[in-house]
């Protein structure tokens, strides 16, 4: 037997509400729509959970989650952090640089899970390698090993 992971799904509050935050402000294109039960092209899908469920019981228990987050990345960071700035949403943080030299920033959805936009790797890579001027401090900063980082650098960088 083997198992096939699909996706991750969240529960959410209110079906209507996290699908157009998801579609909206994430960007997100529907692959399934059944109503109560919702599954994006990224795979991530949205469940409205009936009060009478099982699950209802689980996710209503003193075990507060959040100790996950769903990871975007994007080749334009600025322009996402400013167009989501714009809007009324909950930040954990606004757009900073992380140990590691990766610009990030971290938002709740409509149920409060935790969202993270960061560069993506090819970006952060290139940009690294320009403010630093060579392979060894690349690596040092990134903490990325040295042979990935010469892949990612004969890449074209995204403009």
């Amino acid at each position: 037997m083997t198992l096939t992971f699909y996706a991750p799904v969240l529960f959410v509050k209110d079906i209507e509400l996290s699908k157009d935050f998801y579609i909206h402000m994430l960007e997100q294109e529907i692959e399934y729509d059944f109503g109560t039960n919702i599954t994006f092209r990224s795979k991530v899908s949205l469940w409205e959970i009936n009060p009478d469920s099982e699950i209802d019981t689980v996710k209503g228990s003193s075990y507060n989650g959040n100790t996950f987050e769903l990871y975007f990345e994007t080749e334009h960071i600025e322009s996402a952090a400013r167009r989501l700035r714009s809007q009324k949403i909950e930040f954990l943080h606004h757009l900073k640089t992380e140990p590691w030299g990766q610009k990030t920033f971290r938002f709740f959805d409509p149920d409060h899970h935790l969202i993270e936009i960061g560069e993506s790797m090819d970006t952060f890579v290139h940009r690294i390698f320009q403010e630093t001027g060579s392979l060894k401090a690349t690596t040092q900063k990134t903490g990325i090993p040295a042979e990935v980082i010469r892949t990612i650098l004969k890449k074209k960088p995204i403009e």
